[in-house]
């Protein structure tokens, strides 16, 4: 999984999104101000379709309206609006047509400016976009690879929002949690991911261990021109990798790995290749 999985790209002309404090949104009227949140902002390099084409299957969604924007129009947002949900879906459902055995998840977590309308809104374009690709809300334990085969379907929904309940193919966010460390420390965020790992739900919910750093204030304030990516990510994320390596899959076990900058290293290709040992341990069981 990809953490902000949407923020390979932000527009620094926009204003500033509802999802940032208001001293902010006032030093943001300064453009050098957002330049330096765009370094940041920006946790991935990858668009969607190349995301999925190195491997990444689980994406951490961010939405809001634009305040003052004429009509429902709904945008990714990272501190600075992102491309339109509906350009996102459309691009990772036309991934989809072409490979047709691959399934995704897809993590509506927070959401910025949005009334009801708004959420019908954005629920209708995602309906739009993916049809009967979409997974409908079953038992966590029954939804394997040939079960979606089966059914043809592609793509599971997690909504945290009330709403969720009124259509069956939205998973509510309880379905998919992810404990967040909120550290710049790395060896604390290894311990808060070994705790969690220890705490999850045996059965019933999927689970997401969040691999990532968060900057406080005073990193920012400290590192203004370097951004995330030369702060805190390019040297930890081997650290971190490490972590990944000498995990095991199922139950009780790591499910779903994000990381900021998921090209960095041989993120993906680490967490498929723990899948492996799901396949000894059915030899030797056999």
């Amino acid at each position: 999984g990809s953490h902000d999985s949407f923020s390979y790209w932000v527009d620094e002309k926009s204003p500033v999104g509802p999802d940032q404090a208001t001293a902010i949104k006032r030093l943001a009227r300064i453009s050098l101000v957002r330049k330096i949140m765009k370094k940041w902002s920006v946790t991935q390099n990858l668009t969607f379709k190349e995301q999925l084409e190195g491997g990444i299957r689980y994406f951490d969604l961010r939405v809001s309206s634009k305040p003052g924007e004429i009509g429902q129009e709904i945008y990714f947002v990272h501190g600075l609006f992102g491309i339109t949900v509906w350009d996102g879906l459309k691009e990772m459902n036309s991934f989809l047509e072409q490979h047709p055995t691959e399934v995704i998840f897809l993590d509506f977590n927070h959401f910025y400016a949005m009334d009801d309308s708004h959420h019908h809104f954005l629920i209708n374009r995602i309906h739009s976009a993916f049809e009967s690709k979409l997974c409908c809300v079953e038992c966590v334990e029954y939804v394997t690879l040939l079960y979606m085969w089966e059914k043809k379907h592609q793509v599971l929904i997690f909504y945290h929002h009330p709403l969720y309940q009124e259509y069956p193919f939205l998973w509510p966010g309880n379905k998919m949690p992810a404990p967040w460390a909120n550290t710049t420390n790395v060896h604390k965020l290894l311990q808060f991911l070994e705790t969690t790992l220890g705490e999850r739900s045996r059965y019933g919910t999927f689970h997401v261990s969040q691999a990532i750093l968060t900057p406080r204030v005073k990193t920012i304030a400290r590192h203004l021109i370097r951004g995330l990516k030369n702060t805190l990510v390019h040297r930890n994320l081997p650290m971190i990798l490490n972590w990944v390596k000498a995990q095991k899959p199922g139950v009780m076990g790591v499910n779903i790995i994000t990381s900021d900058f998921v090209e960095l290293v041989d993120f993906a290709a680490t967490v498929i290749a723990l899948n492996d040992l799901l396949l000894e341990e059915d030899d030797s069981a056999t």
